[in-house]
């Protein structure tokens, strides 16, 4: 036979629920869940990007074939950035998340090689298939680029939380870690003033 609670196991009931809302708990919770599916955006728009990849290399290819070596790193850059293993993991772990941004960075330098090669092909850019890709292509980078920013975002709200007291004692408990998010690789280049010389 059950034993009803007592009105000490309904205090101690009521200052356990209110210590842990009090304490962040839920917001953890909360700001978890919208980390990753703010992740899961990303992840999604940079597939939307591979996607296109195959049929803009074939299309360029069918113009500027001897455009080898240019076709063949988009292609393998797009096969290292759709071969990388994307997990939850990857949102609590600083070095496959640079892994991650390290391959979708090269694919994007591929693609930026593979848009200049295309310049030099009057009858390349008048194609229509090229330009409804390169439209598709350029939409998907502006949604890639909406994508991260709601990502950094989810993940400064999360960190904040994680870090900001009392709530970093909970975090610590229960082993709620800092996030990475996304940085810029050439950082140091683009803070560099570039040097401008009119006289050339």
């Amino acid at each position: 036979m059950k034993k009803p609670f007592t009105p000490f196991a309904w205090l101690a009931a009521a200052v356990l629920a209110l210590t842990l809302s009090g304490c962040g708990y839920n917001d953890f919770q909360a700001k978890d869940e919208a980390t990753k599916a703010a992740w899961g955006e990303v992840v999604n728009q940079y597939q939307r990007r591979a996607d296109l990849i195959p049929n803009l290399v074939n299309t360029v290819k069918g113009y500027a074939a001897h455009e080898k070596d240019t076709l063949e790193a988009v292609t393998q850059a797009r096969a290292a950035a759709t071969s990388f293993q994307i997990t939850p993991e990857v949102l609590n772990n600083p070095e496959a998340f640079a892994k991650f941004q390290q391959v979708q960075g090269q694919l994007s330098s591929a693609l930026s090689r593979l848009m200049a090669v295309s310049e030099n092909y009057p009858q390349l850019k008048a194609d229509t298939s090229f330009r409804d890709l390169q439209s598709q292509l350029e939409g998907t980078e502006n949604r890639i680029t909406v994508a991260r920013q709601r990502y950094i975002a989810s993940v400064q709200e999360y960190n904040t939380l994680a870090r900001s007291f009392p709530t970093n004692i909970t975090a610590k408990i229960f082993s709620y870690q800092v996030k990475p998010s996304f940085t810029v690789e050439n950082e140091k280049a683009i803070s560099t003033a570039p040097a401008v010389n009119f006289g050339k």
